[in-house]
């Protein structure tokens, strides 16, 4: 469906600016934003993929990953085509760089139609707790999933994004009454990655992580360490010294790359994601969790007071033993949403 896009400036000679994101694309008639899905028409900013979504699926809330809402829960999660990223890496590309592999396509009838409406039938039915905008960047169907966003916080259903963290702020505060957790992909802290390789800045995602903390949305955090390129000792530390910064009750989740779309380097060795683990430890992280391979204990929840074992994740199976929020032999009151 072809819809009014909301985030926009009207400029002079029917040029109109997206104000979805960070690229502020400067679009003249019958042209496309950087994403593929924003399109002057006639002198008006549309979403060409409003109401239709590419991957639909109903997954663990660990796999979006987030670890500290809501542990052991289910999520309705969708997404559409296009992305503002162009990630070597990237996993999802054949839906994300769809705009790009299929330039003839008519890209409005991409995937299946599925309304906002329809989610939240589908998720009162099966009582699906949450819903995450995911897959490919949520940002750049802001409406979709602000119509969305909205009508679950009217029944009662929770909202996830999984983001590159590139949005516009003023976006962000838009959706912020609806939107209930995110997680954050922090690439990198080089700038020079992330054009390189992703297409973007990091500036902005920088300033988002911080307003998304202080401004109550529960955040995680994201890095896919890959080999050769954001895997050294001191970039690590480097992250892992911005986080904290932030606030040291942020969990921070290090993740095993494989080789996708451009990217031919090896998968990240063990070894590599153990020192990532022990950096974010040392550095003062108190929730650190390595995702995207089998490890012993990675991924519990540890009592970063008395090093209880409160939540152990076997793949996605979750056993949790907190009382409450909170810490049964100590009592610390673990951050989050449970």
């Amino acid at each position: 469906m072809v819809k009014d896009a909301w985030m926009s400036l009207q400029l002079p000679n029917s040029n109109v600016q997206c104000l979805a994101c960070n690229h502020h694309c400067r679009i003249s008639p019958a042209h496309k934003g950087i994403c593929g899905v924003r399109k002057n028409i006639d002198g008006s900013l549309k979403i060409l993929v409003y109401g239709r979504a590419s991957a639909v699926n109903i997954d663990p809330i660990e796999k979006k990953p987030l670890f500290h809402f809501y542990p052991g829960s289910q999520i309705f999660s969708f997404g559409t085509v296009g992305c503002n990223f162009r990630c070597d890496f990237c996993q999802n590309w054949q839906i994300s760089q769809y705009h790009r592999c299929h330039q003839d396509n008519d890209i409005t009838h991409s995937g299946i139609a599925l309304s906002p409406e329809e989610i939240i039938k589908q998720c009162l039915e099966l009582k699906i707790p949450s819903i995450a905008f995911t897959y490919n960047e949520p940002g750049i169907f802001f409406e979709y999933a602000f119509d969305t966003a909205k009508l679950a916080k009217e029944n009662g259903i929770h909202t996830v994004y999984v983001s590159n963290g590139f949005e516009n702020q003023a976006a962000l505060e838009k959706i912020r009454p609806y939107l209930d957790a995110i997680n954050t992909d922090l690439k990198a802290l080089s700038d020079d990655y992330y054009r390189k390789i992703c297409s973007g800045n990091i500036k902005p995602v920088k300033d988002n992580i911080r307003w998304i903390w202080e401004n109550g949305i529960w955040q995680e955090i994201t890095t896919l360490i890959v080999t050769n390129h954001n895997d050294s000792e001191d970039e690590l530390k480097r992250l892992a010294e911005f986080l904290v910064k932030i606030s040291p009750d942020m969990p921070w989740h290090i993740s095993r790359y494989f080789p996708a779309y451009k990217m031919k380097e090896p998968p990240t060795p063990l070894k590599t994601l153990k020192m990532a683990y022990k950096i974010g430890k040392e550095t003062g992280l108190r929730y650190v969790y390595v995702g995207n391979v089998r490890t012993d204990d990675l991924e519990n929840t540890i009592c970063p007071s008395c090093g209880q074992t409160l939540i152990e994740r076997i793949e996605y199976k979750v056993s949790t033993h907190l009382q409450g929020a909170s810490c049964p032999k100590c009592g610390l009151k673990i951050p989050g949403r449970f």
